[in-house]
């Protein structure tokens, strides 16, 4: 299996975090990874901290609640507000509403769904308030979605998912 991240790029001057991800699945099928709460927990934690979804009503104004539970239990509740929701092309969320009182914490995330020659990309961009929350957000960031973004690739790999039935 090939490693999905193709880059990753820190931008102090724009307070941004952008991340380039390629999958050998059509855009659709990456879309709905991301639509499905279910097919979302399995990628959006890294191994070490799963991810469990309680609430995801994906659409403008709608909220996905979740949290990650570490190796010994302790749990990190997580929240994004929805406001953007194009579906197949993008969608992007307010992030960490929940801990408003961290100034630390990205501000907001978007993701873009692109159809490649070879399958489909995803670009995420995280935007950051500061040049400090960025400093200490981005290391733990990137390297749970270095972990977990690989987890996304098993998942679109599996057959009998929707991916199977729209190969061409």
């Amino acid at each position: 299996m090939t490693m999905p991240v193709t880059s990753v790029t820190k931008d102090p001057e724009t307070l941004t975090l952008t991340l380039v991800a390629d999958f050998p699945v059509p855009r659709q099928r990456l879309w709905e990874a991301w639509a499905d709460p279910r097919q979302l927990e399995r990628f959006w934690g890294p191994p070490f901290a799963p991810a469990t979804f309680t609430h995801h009503d994906f659409r403008v104004g709608g909220r996905a609640e979740y949290f990650l539970t570490g190796p010994n239990g302790e749990k990190w509740a997580g929240s994004w507000k929805f406001t953007a929701v194009n579906p197949i092309d993008s969608f992007e969320a307010y992030d960490g509403e929940d801990n408003a009182d961290d100034e630390n914490g990205p501000v907001s995330m978007t993701f873009a769904f692109d159809d490649t020659p070879t399958g489909s990309r995803m670009t995420s961009v995280t935007r950051f308030a500061s040049v400090e929350a960025m400093e200490q957000t981005v290391p733990g960031m990137e390297e749970g979605l270095r972990a977990g973004l690989p987890q996304l690739d098993a998942l679109l790999a599996e057959p009998g998912t929707a991916a199977a039935d729209t190969q061409d």
